[in-house]
């Protein structure tokens, strides 16, 4: 028997940082996503299978211009390069506390990435869907996805860091259990 867990965008939400100038960090978010889960019962360390997807023409700096030039050849390519995946490879959990490991593909590349994981719990909502929540944060380097565009200014700063930081705030919605065939 195994558990589908599909994420509630309503209530989840994508997240991402990088210094500006090396001074200040500018914010990010995707705005259409998706995450689908499978594990053999309600407690997350039983995780079977785990995919996330964000479309890359969802990103949103609230400054239009910036997101423009993100969409570009310069940085993600969202013309050949539509989406952004993960697919979760390995849950280890300690206590609420998680690392989650697996392959994140960006413009085409894919490279190893882990997680860190903090399991907020399961409860049941007002309209009786079972629901369970999460905090996800990582770094990664943008440059080992090609993302490598950037600009020096003046003084020999660069314009935009390497790193990335990750953070998600996901809400998951459990489905109708499934029941596999002996």
């Amino acid at each position: 028997m195994a558990i589908n867990w599909n994420i509630d965008p309503a209530h989840s939400e994508i997240q991402f940082k990088v210094k500006h100038l090396m001074i200040t960090t500018v914010t990010g978010y995707f705005k259409n996503f998706d995450l689908n889960v499978e594990t053999e019962n309600e407690d997350f360390s039983t995780i079977k299978k785990l995919k996330f997807t964000a479309e890359v023409d969802s990103i949103d700096t609230n400054n239009a211009q910036r997101d423009a030039h993100l969409k570009s050849a310069d940085f993600f390519n969202a013309e050949e390069h539509s989406q952004l995946r993960f697919v979760g490879n390995k849950y280890v959990a300690d206590g609420d506390d998680a690392k989650l490991h697996g392959e994140l593909t960006i413009k085409g590349i894919t490279r190893p990435v882990t997680v860190n994981v903090e399991y907020g719990g399961i409860v049941v909502d007002p309209y009786g869907q079972t629901k369970a929540g999460f905090t996800v944060s990582g770094k990664i380097s943008r440059k080992e996805f090609g993302l490598t565009w950037n600009a020096v200014t003046e003084a020999g700063s660069v314009v935009v860091s390497d790193e990335i930081k990750i953070h998600a705030e996901v809400q998951l919605v459990k489905q109708a259990v499934i029941v596999a065939a002996a």
